[in-house]
């Protein structure tokens, strides 16, 4: 079995409300180590199967659109109908597609990883949901950044489906290649390698004659 992409998430599960966003993180984070996004190939579903109900896989199909490629059951749940296919503005109010919008074009572009405070629409059948949603930034295989990890873990009942979202916030966090090289400074050459600096004498002053002088070479044939 081949384990190199299932890794221990035990440290990252803090948030008692939503540990999965915390778990698929810092599963994100691990398989990134230190380069600016990992590759969509290097996802493994074992390394996050806790959180798997709550995950899913974007790609980008348009500025500002992304539609779902893979999704866990509980988004299924939320929209009451299979989901994969699916935009994921389908899961916003009208007011927070535009925000969506928004904050993806940032998660490929820029990159950066986005985390969004949400809120379901309340009325008859439908009582309060709070959520959180996280959107992580993937390479395809060609080395484009056009696919998106992402986690939606709500807390409350669901009620009458399907449930949409207003954005209640927003943190957006650049990302920044920490395996990029700092420039170089020429090393000091060694002493048993460093040429001996040309000697100079001065200039002849003015109404001073210059004299050549006759060096003999006893080695010369």
């Amino acid at each position: 079995m081949d384990t190199r992409n299932i890794i221990d998430m035990s440290a990252f599960l803090q948030d008692n409300r939503h540990p999965a966003i915390r778990e698929v993180e810092g599963y994100w984070q691990a398989l990134r180590a230190g380069r600016l996004v990992p590759r969509r190939s290097e996802v493994d579903p074992r390394g996050i199967e806790r959180a798997l109900e709550f995950a899913f896989i974007l790609e980008r199909i348009a500025p500002g659109l992304a539609r779902m490629r893979i999704a866990g059951s509980h988004l299924s749940e939320l929209m009451g109908m299979e989901v994969r296919g699916m935009p994921l503005s389908a899961f916003f109010t009208p007011d927070g597609r535009a925000i969506c919008g928004e904050v993806l074009e940032q998660v490929f572009d820029t990159p950066a990883v986005a985390e969004l405070k949400l809120e379901a629409e309340r009325g008859m059948g439908k009582p309060a949901v709070e959520a959180k949603m996280l959107l992580l930034p993937l390479k395809s295989d060609l080395g484009d950044i056009t696919r998106a990890l992402g986690v939606l873990s709500t807390q409350g009942e669901i009620g009458r489906t399907p449930r949409r979202f207003d954005v209640m916030g927003q943190r957006i966090s650049k990302l920044l290649d920490d395996t990029v090289a700092a420039p170089k400074v020429p090393a000091a050459p060694l002493p048993g390698f460093a040429e001996p600096a040309p000697q100079f004498s001065a200039a002849p002053r003015p109404g001073e004659r210059a004299y050549l002088r006759l060096v003999q070479d006893d080695d010369a044939e």
